[in-house]
């Protein structure tokens, strides 16, 4: 394996468990188990030779730490029963992200299309 493969392996790694901190930031057990599944999914791979592979594996660690970072959010549940939300910045809400409809030319094909029976009405 060259340099330039185990750099990015590396930083692939140092970015899961930077982006496990920031997630899970004041969960203990999360954060445990979080770097727990880290550590062994690249331990279950140290032994890949295949440039390709190890490519996609690199790939799919750097798409893990953007859902990551975009979709979990905490929550707490308080006495009353109610729960309190810690939002970052970065996580996609409708406010930060609005629904944005699918444009004309990629729908074309899968439109519906009218029967008779729907132009009578």
């Amino acid at each position: 394996m060259n340099q330039e493969i185990k750099r990015k392996v590396l930083c692939v790694f140092k970015d899961l468990h930077r982006t496990r901190q920031t997630v899970f930031q004041g969960d203990t057990t999360t954060l445990s188990a979080a770097r727990e599944k880290i550590n062994s999914e690249f331990c279950k791979h140290k032994n890949e030779t295949s440039v390709d592979k190890i490519e996609e594996l690199i790939a799919k660690g750097q798409e893990v730490a953007k859902v990551l970072s975009v979709s979990v959010i905490q929550a707490e549940q308080h006495d009353s029963g109610m729960y309190k939300v810690k939002l970052r910045p970065d996580v996609v809400t409708i406010d930060n992200n609005p629904y944005t409809p699918m444009p004309e030319h990629m729908i074309g094909p899968f439109k519906k299309k009218k029967t008779k029976c729907q132009e009578d009405s």
